[in-house]
Order: C-alpha cells, then structure tokens, then sequence
C-alpha cells in the first residue's frame, strides 16, 4: 500500500483550525505534507464556552453521563469528584486496545486534524490547554501509534482515537518527527511539551469520533479522482492500440444516457485520441469492424458511473466534515438556559461507512474494465496484427504474458475487498451498543483497493504503451504519446526481448499513483474532465 509520508521539507503553511469545518485540502496539507495546525481565536472562544458548561454539570450533584458517571453499560454508576481524574485515565487507557500492524502516519494524522477540528467546535466541553496539546502533537509531527484491528466504528473509532488519547496523557509509544518510535514522554519532553491530566468529560470528548474512518475516506477520494482520470487515459491508449473506433464517444451519443460522469469521461476519450494517426488508419470504408468490445466500447459508461458514485461519496464526506460527532454533547445556550448536554447517536459511522464500501465497488469494476482491456492486446486471435503477448520472439520471449496475470491476482482480490463491511454487526459492550457500523474496516478495505486500482491502471499503461510502439510507424495522439515518451524517460523501456519486467511495473505504477501519467496528458491537452 502506498503511504504519502510526511515531508517536513515541503510543508505547508499551519492550517487554521476554526469553529467551522477543515477543508479536503487542509486535511491533505496536514495529513500527508505534514502541515502543522492552530487553533483559530473562535475556536479558542467556542472551547472555553463549552468547557464552562461541562464544570458546572460537574460540579451539580445529579448524575451527568460521562461527565460523573462511567460509560457504556456502565452508565449507572454515579462516580465521586476524587475519583473522576482516575476514570478519565482508565477510559483510555482501557480503550487502547488495538491490536495488529501500525497504521500509515497520514491516516493517524488526518484523525488526529478531524477529532480536533470538532473539538473546536466547543461541543465536546474539552479544556484548552487540551485541544492545544493535539494541535501540538500535529504541529511538532509527533503521531501516536495506531493499530489495524480494534474499531467498530461505533461509537466512532474508539480504539484508534484512544491511543491518540494515550500521548496527550504522555503514556504509549509515538512516532517523533524522524519516524523513530520512541515513549510519548519523551517525544513530548524533546519537544517542550507536557503531557496533560485529563478532567470531567474529556477522555470521551478524544475517543467519541468517526475521525479515522472520515480521513481515510477524504484521501480515497482524492487519490480516486486523479485513478478515475487516469484510467480514461489508459482506456483511449487501448482504445488507440487495439484499433479501436473513437466514434462512439460522441457527446451527441452520451447526451441520450445523460449521466454527467458518462459525458465527462467520453469527452476525456475524444480529446486523448484527437490527432491520431493510428486511429485515423482505419476510419474509411475499408473497416469492416461493426462494433468494438464492451471493455472498449463502454469504458465511459463505467468509469462515468465510477465517477458519479464518487461525488456521491464526496457529498457525503463534506457533511461529515461539518459535523461535531460526540457524546455526549455540549448545546449552545437555548430558551434562555446556560446551555446543557445530552446523549446522542451522532457518532455511529453508518453514512461514512456506506459510502467508503460503494467507493471499493467502484475500485473493482474499474480494475476488472481494466484488465480486460489489457487482457485483449495480448490475445492473438484478438489483438488486430499485434504479435502474441506482445513478445519480441513468441514462444523464446513470454512478453507481458505475466503482467496480466499480476493484474488479475489483484483484480480478483478487489472484488473481495468489494464485499461490504457495512452490513456487519458484532454487539459490543453487554448489548447496550448492539448494532455498529464497521466503518474503520470499510475504509481499511478501501486503503488496499485504492492502492490495487493503482496497480491495475499502471500495467494497462505499460502493455498499451509497447502496444503503441508496435503499430509504429503510426503515429499516436499527442496526448498519448506524451504517456509513452513519460514511460521511456522513466526506464520502462518499448518492445524487446525478455528483461525483469517488476521494476518496470514498479515505475509505472509509481507515475499513475504520483498523477505524473495524469500530469503528462493534461500539460499535453489541458486538464481532463
């Protein structure tokens, strides 16, 4: 799986962390680049509001949820002043229970961005000095050790954002800005800071979020967006290569189906084959071909689908990102009262848990369009005049041979990762919370099937790329012509006889996941749709 690490080199400018919602693209700067964070004076504003409400629900004798009483199933136990520092320590340290492989830094800091960006909303009843020290960690790129296995996504990621949790108390190990692993003490001392102690309401105001499962969702879709682009350039360079018809792709045709993502991608095809000499070749009358394949043919009709599920998704991540998920929940003052707070299911992760599942549907079938395009220029019997498996020698040479079967091994894998997480449930905590969303394992999922997409696309790229070459001295379109000189300039070199071909793919998956392919059309062409 590829992780975009931090780079402390390249960060960007601290992003403003107010009492409105965190954009895509500061989450992006903060989780990926590395980018520090403040908090914005109204947020500064809106925390101490809301911690006021919180003491003096404290301070009142009768029982406040989370506040003076235990959590869960344990709720009914009313919880004395002298022991509620300790019942904060034991929340989270009780609900750092993930187990299995560490978790990619961008994703730990793209929680830790989204769990603060609603603590600033002055919801939670967190203390400043609290929201500080988060703001801190991120700043200073000290990210907490986060494990694959423990959430359920409800009520939000507990795990997850538990041992988040643990370092702000200076407890557990973290990752210091060099990626050592070192003692959350320590990384906080090197740093100038100091661990807090956790009063009334705040351990459940860290750990009550959908974070994880969102920010993972909001880096699928950026890196869904330049894949969805991307396949459309590999679909017209087999369109191109298989000697294809671009008639197809007429707006006047996709205007009868008016799905947008249908239009924007067959438009992409049009203007990828536009001044084609090796599509111009067989244009006249002598063609006798009626009809191209569907995995040539329908190609916008899938990845026009992809990319209408993906703006669904996108929908979606944007109302959770102007949400404040917690529980319970500090309320503005209201009817002349001082403000309160009351129980709620806003943390349940189903709209996020849905959406990330419909996205690893979409990353299969554009990977299985995919591979059957790829599958198509291998094929003798297929492949219009291209010698078989696209060997310099058939029979001594193998060609691409394996490539494709690297393809469907990982094909065949995404259509499992397909099968949604959503419609699971497993009852937690003595049946009181007794249906969960499994949003952190939809988005987990998802992490491998955006990162096989990649895979996928890439060695489309690399068999239509020798198959461009083998139709010389045609010459292909600009825009895809810019594809296969980007190929060559990075290593992966035409046709010829039998090499290692891993590095190659390597490479080119490297230029598909970085957007470079996506990059060298659009300098070509202009930006595609």
């Amino acid at each position: 799986m590829h992780q975009h690490e931090s780079n402390a080199r390249t960060a960007p400018a601290a992003t403003v962390v107010g009492v409105g919602p965190v954009s895509p693209e500061e989450l992006l700067a903060v989780a990926r680049h590395g980018g520090g964070v403040r908090l914005g004076d109204d947020a500064v504003a809106a925390i101490e509001r809301g911690r006021a409400v919180v003491e003096e629900l404290a301070a009142a004798p009768t029982p406040a949820y989370g506040i003076s009483t235990g959590f869960g199933a344990l709720a009914t136990r009313h919880i004395p002043t002298e022991l509620r520092a300790q019942l904060q320590r034991s929340l989270v340290r009780s609900h750092a229970a993930g187990s299995g492989p560490e978790v990619e830094t961008e994703v730990t800091r793209g929680l830790m961005l989204l769990r603060l960006s609603t603590l600033a909303t002055g919801h939670t009843g967190i203390r400043l000095e609290t929201a500080q020290l988060l703001a801190d960690l991120l700043t200073h790129r000290i990210t907490p050790v986060v494990h694959e296995h423990g959430s359920l996504g409800c009520s939000g990621d507990l795990a997850p954002l538990s041992h988040c949790a643990l370092a702000l108390m200076g407890e557990g190990p973290v990752r210091d800005a060099a990626g050592a692993l070192v003692p959350a003490a320590d990384a906080l001392a090197a740093a100038g800071l100091h661990p807090v102690e956790l009063a009334a309401k705040e351990g459940l105001a860290l750990i009550n979020g959908t974070d994880g499962m969102l920010a993972m969702l909001l880096m699928a879709i950026a890196d869904l967006r330049v894949l969805l682009r991307t396949a459309d350039v590999a679909a017209a360079m087999s369109v191109e290569g298989q000697l294809g018809t671009d008639r197809v792709f007429a707006a006047e045709l996709q205007a009868l189906r008016p799905h947008p993502g249908q239009a924007a991608s067959a438009a992409n095809l049009v203007r990828l084959l536009e001044g084609s000499a090796v599509v111009a070749s067989h244009r006249g009358p002598e063609c006798h071909r009626v009809q191209d394949a569907y995995s040539l043919r329908c190609s916008p009709q899938v990845h026009g689908a992809a990319r209408d599920t993906l703006a669904h998704c996108d929908l979606v991540a944007s109302r959770e990102l102007a949400s404040a998920v917690d529980n319970p929940v500090v309320l503005a003052a209201d009817d002349g009262q001082d403000g309160r707070v009351e129980s709620n299911g806003n943390f349940h992760g189903a709209p996020v848990a849905y959406v990330l599942d419909f996205l690893a549907i979409v990353a299969a079938d554009v990977a299985s369009i995919s591979e059957r395009r790829t599958d198509r220029f291998l094929d003798k019997a297929r492949n219009h005049g291209l010698p078989p498996f696209l060997a310099h020698d058939p029979g001594v040479d193998s060609g691409l041979m394996i490539a494709q079967y690297t393809q469907a091994a990982i094909v065949s894998e995404m259509k499992r990762l397909a099968a949604p997480a959503s419609v699971d449930s497993i009852p937690s905590s003595a049946m009181q919370e007794d249906h969960v969303s499994m949003g952190w394992a939809a988005a987990r999922k998802l992490r491998r099937a955006v990162d096989g997409l990649s895979r996928v696309v890439a060695i489309e790229v690399l068999t239509a790329a020798r198959a461009l070459d083998l139709r010389a001295p045609l010459a292909p379109a600009p825009a895809t012509a810019a594809v296969v000189a980007l190929l060559r300039e990075a290593g992966v070199e035409g046709p010829g006889p039998d090499r290692h071909l891993s590095p190659e793919i390597e490479t080119t998956v490297g230029l598909v996941a970085s957007g470079a392919v996506l990059s060298a059309v659009e300098h070509q062409i202009g930006a595609l749709a």
